[in-house]
């Protein structure tokens, strides 16, 4: 079983938006007994709300979904019952890079699985209110994953 779960501040928009984008890809390719999907943020205003409405319509548009989905705060017991931590942005990857408790666990950023791309971060769109572009963005990086994830845990 592969465990992933992403990192973004709030865990409303970014995060969420990348579980339900990615929980959807495990389940299309059949995969769902082999990868474990989860979000969290570093923040902790948005604990135990629901993914934001701008998050939920765009999901909504593309028939993905989101039931379920509670914000939650990342935890020290994350770093061990996940083989993954991926990051939305620099600041996230940085908050996981400067915690003691990341031994054994991969900490990347999203986009680092897009090739051709001149963006390093997901831009926020809780403040930027482009949910459109964070859509483009995150799907991409959640395809991208899926496959690095197919390949190197040999995952079919």
């Amino acid at each position: 079983m592969v465990r992933v779960l992403f990192v973004c501040l709030g865990n409303i928009c970014r995060s969420p938006m990348a579980e339900a984008i990615f929980r959807d890809l495990v389940k299309k390719e059949q995969l769902v007994d082999s990868v474990q999907v989860d979000s969290c943020g570093t923040g902790d205003w948005h604990l135990g709300q629901s993914p934001h409405p701008g998050t939920k319509e765009i999901l909504d548009q593309q028939g993905i979904s989101y039931d379920g989905m509670e914000s939650r705060l990342l935890t020290a017991d994350d770093f061990n019952q996940f083989d993954y931590l991926v990051a939305m942005d620099q600041n996230n990857y940085n908050t996981l890079i400067g915690s003691n408790h990341h031994e054994g666990t991969a900490i990347v950023k999203l986009m680092e699985f897009v090739e051709d791309i001149e963006e390093d971060d997901i831009p926020d769109p809780y403040y930027t209110g482009d949910f459109g572009q964070t859509y483009r963005l995150v799907s991409d990086g959640c395809y991208g994953l899926l496959q690095f994830l197919k390949e190197k845990h040999h995952l079919n």
